[in-house]
């Protein structure tokens, strides 16, 4: 059971780190634009506050919203590239691939491995939607979020992952370990769509579970998706079904694409281009005249 334990070590790590950073940075646990933001640029850019002001609605105006949070993309898309640099290159944490999943073939017992199998399969497709189902049902259940915003944040957050994991393995192609398989698996390796889903979906669960809660509960929620998404990611490792750099890029890649998804939400507002319309309100009764007053 050592691969158990090492997994469960890393995942109570994670959980520790997670924990501290959002209890110093609450932000962290829900990325946003917040009102102010967006007015300050109204403000500093007559063009866009024109556009807030021809009042063309929220519709609209959420494209604008949702490409403004892309743009945290692209610190994760240069994370994503030193890992994949790395795989091409084997150094860095490439180096420690091959010797993560011996240690987890090696160390394999039936015990051990349907440990491993069961936490897996948080990251997999039919978890992730108990999940899902599950945190929507309690949230609504208690009158935090509208039904149909958390519905439309979690299909977001949920296929928007999927597609960009399988449109990166379809043009990376990397191959799959070839020691001791113990899990299922389909395409390609880099990264693992596991690792990306769980941490996606997990963080996605803490944010609408910490809706309304105080900052204690929010931490403790953000610390404890950590340290599950962790858990997964390493399972596959243990299971011999990814690499070690096939995980790291997958756990990026997921929190990245739900911080996008947090930000085009409006944080734990949850509601679709939430910053743009609290903008036109602040603009409306602010005291600057607008192009027709």
């Amino acid at each position: 059971m050592q691969v158990v334990v090492v997994m469960v070590v890393f995942g109570v790590l994670a959980a520790l780190v997670a924990g501290a950073l959002v209890w110093r940075w609450p932000v962290l646990a829900a990325p946003r634009i917040s009102p102010r933001t967006v007015f300050e640029e109204a403000e500093r850019h007559p063009s866009f506050g024109r556009l807030l002001w021809s009042r063309v609605g929220a519709a609209r105006l959420s494209e604008y919203a949702l490409g403004a949070a892309l743009m945290i993309a692209i610190a994760g898309g240069a994370l994503l590239g030193v890992v994949l640099w790395m795989v091409r290159s084997n150094e860095g944490l490439a180096r420690y691939d091959l010797s993560a999943a011996r240690f987890g073939a090696s160390h394999a017992t039936t015990g051990s491995t349907d440990v491993l199998r069961a936490v897996s399969q948080i990251g997999g497709t039919v978890g992730s939607i108990v999940v899902a189902v599950a945190v929507a049902v309690i949230v609504v259940a208690h009158h935090r979020l509208r039904l149909r915003s958390v519905i439309a944040f979690l299909v977001v957050v949920m296929v928007g992952e999927s597609l960009l994991v399988a449109l990166i393995k379809a043009a990376v192609d990397r191959a799959r370990p070839d020691i001791d398989r113990l899990t299922g698996f389909s395409g390609a390796s880099f990264p693992s769509g596991h690792a990306a889903t769980a941490a996606a979906t997990l963080a996605a669960a803490a944010l609408l579970l910490g809706s309304g809660q105080d900052h204690r509960c929010r931490a403790g929620f953000t610390a404890l998706a950590a340290g599950l998404a962790v858990c997964v990611a390493a399972s596959r490792v243990f299971l011999g079904v990814h690499w070690l750099t096939d995980v790291v890029a997958g756990l990026a890649l997921g929190w990245v694409w739900f911080a996008v998804t947090s930000v085009g939400f409006g944080g734990r507002l949850v509601r679709f281009a939430e910053p743009v319309e609290a903008a036109e309100q602040a603009l409306a009764t602010s005291a600057t005249p607008g192009p027709h007053g």
